[in-house]
């Protein structure tokens, strides 16, 4: 079975590169070792995760926002189960929405547990032992990441849980501790802390979200607070021990000193990813690497002919749409086109409530680099739409270059943050400025007004501040 293309690992990165392929005459074939294509991204990553996250919001809504609308209903009760079948039809639609769209592009999935044996060959081991042969004539490693394991603690997916264990859970826990204060950590918090749980966060940093805008992270640590979050920052995790109600958490301060211990129904183990490399057979090809990421060129190929790499297993942010344009671009490259992405607008969402939303560098990124630049600042509570909504929590943050005027970051807190971050992609990607922001009409009266507002305030012409 010969093709032009062999994609080992079908998640966002790896479906999307083998479908553009397609779409440019090459013979593809992809390799998945679930059973359902998708990745972690749609099984058990970001679209249950946002199911749960959506279906936990109107929970919270209903029981506390309804009544000041005028909307009186009683005091909503939590059919968890129901709430868990939502999740697993969003996924299940999404996943076989990709199983279609491989079967339309005439794209051939093998499914089982892939590895190159030489440039050019790649075998492919089934659940039942059936080992089936593939040649190509190049190979793109789109495999992911796993979770990054918190040394000396076993996750048994119940009591110590993963993100993956953090979506099954079959009840609500009294007392849910988190570990690590980053993306999946606070969404999935959020999820269990809407629905009843006491949630306590530990984080070895002095500050959450570690990499995002420092405003931004200490504003939606206060709106957390008021959320009922609890924070230890500066504090490492010495041993979890699953004790026959749950488990205990001891913790230390990160620059020493006394140990204390926290009580929990669950923890959840949120410390990062890790490239998912293992079993691939790069070692015996000879692929070069770095820290368990493959290394690549600027058009995403490894020191081997032929091998290319995308998505989690290489640098950048480990974020699916990062992915899907480096999958379009190693699709257009290999096609003889020229594939390109701009790594300095790949924007990064948190999906609470509310939601945080960023492009481009952050003030610390900046005033790291000597860069001079402005800022101008709009916030929610003087949104007449936002006031409408209820949603007047959060701010719009702009910075711009203090020579050019062109726009170097964006920074959104608040209810729809990462729709209306989608506007500021745009206009960095044509490299706009504050002023072409703020001179382009905004519809009234909607949030991305103060989008407009915040790039006015840039000059100090904010009109409604």
């Amino acid at each position: 079975m010969s093709y032009d293309l062999i994609v080992i690992g079908t998640g966002p990165g790896g479906y999307v590169c083998a479908i553009r392929a397609a779409q440019l005459g090459l013979k593809v074939a992809v390799v998945e070792k679930r059973a359902t294509h998708g990745g972690t991204c749609l099984n058990v990553g970001c679209i249950p995760s946002k199911a749960l996250l959506h279906a936990s919001e109107m929970f919270e809504t209903a029981g506390h926002d309804f009544p000041a609308l005028g909307v009186i209903v009683g005091k909503p009760q939590l059919d968890l189960p129901a709430m868990m079948k939502h999740k697993d039809e969003t996924v299940a639609a999404n996943v076989n929405g990709v199983g279609f769209l491989l079967k339309k592009n005439k794209v051939d999935a093998v499914i089982g547990t892939g590895s190159i044996t030489a440039p050019g060959k790649v075998s492919v081991t089934a659940a039942d032992g059936k080992v089936t042969e593939l040649e190509g004539k190049n190979i793109v490693i789109a495999t992911g990441s796993d979770v990054t394991q918190l040394p000396g603690v076993t996750i048994d997916e119940k009591t110590i849980v993963s993100s993956t264990g953090a979506l099954l859970l079959d009840k609500v826990p009294a007392k849910l501790v988190v570990v690590g204060a980053g993306v999946i950590g606070l969404e999935l918090g959020s999820v269990w802390g809407r629905l009843g749980a006491q949630v306590t966060v530990v984080e070895y940093l002095d500050r959450i979200l570690p990499g995002m805008d420092l405003e931004v992270a200490k504003q939606f640590q206060r709106l957390l607070e008021k959320q009922g979050f609890g924070f230890k920052l500066s504090q490492k995790v010495s041993k979890v021990e699953a004790t026959k109600s749950g488990a205990k958490v001891t913790i230390e301060p990160a620059a020493g000193g006394d140990a204390q211990v926290l009580e929990a129904d669950v923890v959840l183990v949120a410390i990062g990813r890790r490239p998912y490399t293992e079993a691939l057979g790069l070692d015996k090809v000879g692929v070069t690497m770095d820290r368990g990421r493959v290394v690549i060129d600027d058009h995403f190929q490894s020191n081997v002919p032929g091998i290319y790499a995308i998505g989690d297993v290489v640098r950048g942010p480990m974020l699916a749409h990062k992915a899907e344009d480096e999958g379009i671009a190693v699709a257009e490259i290999i096609a003889g086109q020229h594939g390109h992405v701009n790594y300095d607008v790949i924007p990064g969402v948190v999906y609470t409530s509310p939601e945080i939303a960023t492009v481009g560098k952050s003030e610390e990124d900046l005033k790291a680099a000597g860069v001079a630049y402005k800022i101008g600042k709009f916030p929610f509570t003087a949104n007449g739409r936002a006031r409408a909504m209820r949603h007047s929590d959060g701010f719009v943050k702009v910075l711009a270059d203090a020579a050019t005027d062109r726009v170097l970051g964006v920074h959104i807190i608040g209810h729809g943050a990462g729709e209306l971050i989608a506007e500021c992609a745009v206009l960095m990607e044509f490299g706009g400025s504050s002023e072409d922001l703020a001179r382009t009409c905004h519809a009234h009266p909607t949030m991305s007004e103060a989008v407009k507002e915040a790039a006015l305030a840039v000059e100090k012409r904010a009109i409604h501040i």
